[in-house]
C-alpha cells in the first residue's frame, strides 16, 4: 500500500525541502528557464521547484543536480520554474499546466506541497508523465510516480554522530515545519542519539506549523532557534528546515560562548556548498538526501522506455540517504557509524518514522 502524506485542508505554501528542505534564502519569482542538452534529445523535462528554488544549497539544489546530470548525460531539454512565497494550490497548478502546455513531458514537482496540484493536473493530462518528490497518495493517478526517501535512516546515523560528539550530553533538532515528513527526521535522529546513550537530552524546536510553511525559508528563524539551543548548552544541532537551516549553521559557527559546537546539515553536503563554505569547519556532517539520484533515475527511465511507476523509495541500503564525510570530522567514529549502518541495512535495526508521543 502506498504511503500517504496527509495534507490538511489548508492552503499550502512551501516545503522542505524538503521539505524540505533548502539552505540559503528563498527566491520570490515564478520565472522559467529553458535550456537544451548537448545531444539535442527530443525529451523535454519540466521541473517545478519548491520555495527557495535553484541555489538554495540544499533540497532544491539536490534536485537540480539530478536535472543537470540528465541534461549533460542524456541530452534532454529542460525547463525550470520556481515557486513564490505564500502561493496557493492554484498557483502550483498554473505552474504545472504551463510546463505541460509548453510540451514538457515528464514534469517533476519538487516537494510534498505539490501533491494536490500534481493529482489534479495529471488527471487532466493522462498522456503526460509526472513525478513528485517526498509524497505519495492512494488517490494519485497512474501517470504519477512518487520518489520518496527513508529520511529516518539517514537521520539515525546523524543522531549517532551527534551523541558521539556532544560534550554536554544535550543536542538539538530544529524542524522547519511540523509535518509528518519532518517528523521522520526527528524520529530517526532521536533514535540514533538514544542508541548511543539514552541519557542524552534531545531538545526539539519546530519553526512553524501548517498552514504556515515559512519555516522552510526563513534563515533568521533558524538562526534564532539555534541560538536559543546553544544558550541552553546544546552543542550539536541538526536542522531539517530548508533554507532556514543556513541560519542555524551560522548561529553555531559564530557562537562565541561555545566554539566547539557542531551543526549537522541536511539534504545536500552543506559543508561543500559555496555559500556555506565559511562555516564548513563547524559542520560536523550532513544527512544527505540524494534527490539528484532519484531525479536522474526517473528521467533515465523515461528516456530508456521503461518508466518508473508507483512509489519508488530510496533508502539507506540503496544509497538514497547517507552521511557526508567532508572535513573528516566523523572519521574517528567511522566504525560506530558503519556498525549502525550495517544493522539498519540488514534489518536488525528498524528505525521509527514518528517521534514518541508527548
Amino acid at each position: 500500500m502506498r504511503r500517504s502524506v496527509k495534507l490538511a485542508a489548508v492552503v499550502l505554501s512551501g516545503s522542505l525541502g524538503i521539505a524540505s528542505l533548502a539552505a540559503c534564502g528563498a527566491k520570490s519569482t515564478d520565472n522559467t528557464t529553458t535550456s537544451a542538452g548537448a545531444s539535442g534529445s527530443s525529451l523535454k523535462v519540466g521541473m517545478a521547484y519548491d520555495i527557495g528554488g535553484r541555489g538554495d544549497q540544499s533540497f532544491n539544489d539536490s534536485a537540480a543536480r539530478g536535472l543537470d546530470k540528465a541534461k549533460t548525460s542524456l541530452g534532454v531539454q529542460v525547463n525550470e520554474a520556481e515557486a513564490k512565497q505564500g502561493e496557493s494550490d492554484a498557483d502550483k497548478e498554473a505552474r504545472l499546466n504551463s510546463l505541460v502546455t509548453a510540451g514538457f513531458n515528464p514534469v517533476i514537482a519538487v516537494g510534498f506541497v505539490y501533491q494536490s496540484a500534481v493529482e489534479k493536473v495529471a488527471k487532466a493530462n493522462p498522456n503526460v508523465k509526472f513525478a513528485i518528490i517526498d509524497s505519495a497518495s492512494d488517490t494519485q493517478p497512474s501517470n504519477v510516480t512518487s520518489l520518496t526517501f527513508s529520511e529516518q535512516e539517514g537521520s539515525f546515523l546523524a543522531g549517532v554522530a551527534a551523541a558521539s560528539k556532544t560534550k554536554y550530553k544535550q543536542v538539538g533538532f530544529i524542524g522547519g515545519v511540523q509535518t509528518e515528513l519532518i517528523k521522520k527526521f526527528e524520529a530517526g535522529y532521536r533514535a540514533g542519539v538514544q542508541s548511543v546513550d539514552p541519557s542524552i537530552k534531545v531538545d526539539v524546536k519546530y519553526l512553524t506549523t501548517p498552514p504556515d510553511f515559512t519555516g522552510f525559508a526563513d534563515p533568521a528563524k533558524g538562526k534564532s532557534a539555534a541560538q536559543g539551543m546553544l544558550d541552553n548548552k546544546d552543542d550539536v544541532i541538526y536542522t531539517a528546515a530548508g533554507s532556514s537551516g543556513s541560519g542555524a549553521i551560522e548561529a553555531v559557527a559564530t557562537d562565541t560562548a561555545n566554539k566547539n559546537a557542531w551543526a549537522i546539515g541536511v539534504d545536500s553536503d552543506q559543508a561543500s556548498q559555496p555559500a556555506l563554505s565559511k562555516y564548513k569547519d563547524h559542520i560536523l556532517t550532513s544527512m544527505v538526501k540524494n534527490v539528484d539520484t532519484a531525479v536522474y533515475t526517473f528521467i533515465n527511465s523515461i528516456k530508456t522506455g521503461s518508466p518508473l511507476t508507483g512509489v519508488k523509495n530510496f533508502d539507506l541500503k540503496q544509497g538514497g540517504v547517507s552521511l557526508a564525510t567532508t572535513g573528516g570530522h566523523i572519521d574517528d567514529i567511522k566504525a560506530k557509524l558503519d556498525e549502525a549502518t550495517s544493522k539498519i541495512t540488514s534489518g536488525a535495526t528498524v528505525v521509527p518514522t514518528a517521534p514518541p508521543a508527548g
